[in-house]
């Protein structure tokens, strides 16, 4: 088991003492997609109310946009969870995230008394956006690490 007060490296992950101990990587890549597992299983469970939301930000046609939202929160996060094509399960939610963002958290539109509120949601969405641009980053590099020490193998 890794020393917990090693200093970690921005893209470390796995067993070698500098690196992040897999359970914690794993806790925080859980952590970053529990949002999304959440809505995909309430709007799975509710489906019309499911609908229902995309018809109140005006996508249509809503039936199809819940299924493919739904297939998207939990088929990514499967993927992100599971390391199975990581990066683009961590790509497919960014592209998600910040388009919902301009969807759903207009704040410059709002009046006054909901404008802290939804600017603080817009931002905090650009904060996922920016994690999931990170894990994609990160396992991009270390597939291309993987691919180099393999290479140098041979």
């Amino acid at each position: 088991m890794p020393d917990p007060t090693t200093t970690l490296t921005p893209a470390a992950c796995g067993d070698s003492p500098h690196r992040l101990p897999r359970w914690l990587h794993w806790l925080a890549l859980l952590l970053l997609c529990a949002a999304y597992l959440q809505g995909g299983l309430v709007k799975l469970t509710d489906f019309g109310g499911a609908v229902a939301e995309m018809q109140h930000f005006g996508l249509s046609p809503a039936v199809p946009m819940a299924v493919a939202i739904i297939v998207l929160e939990l088929g990514a996060c499967a993927m992100i969870l599971l390391g199975w094509r990581r990066w683009l399960g961590a790509l497919a939610l960014a592209a998600f995230t910040l388009a919902a963002t301009f969807v759903a958290n207009r704040f410059w539109q709002a009046p006054p008394e909901a404008r802290f509120m939804m600017a603080n949601a817009f931002f905090e969405h650009l904060g996922l956006v920016g994690g999931f641009l990170l894990v994609a980053w990160h396992d991009l590099r270390e597939r291309a690490r993987r691919t180099q020490a393999a290479q140098t193998k041979r």
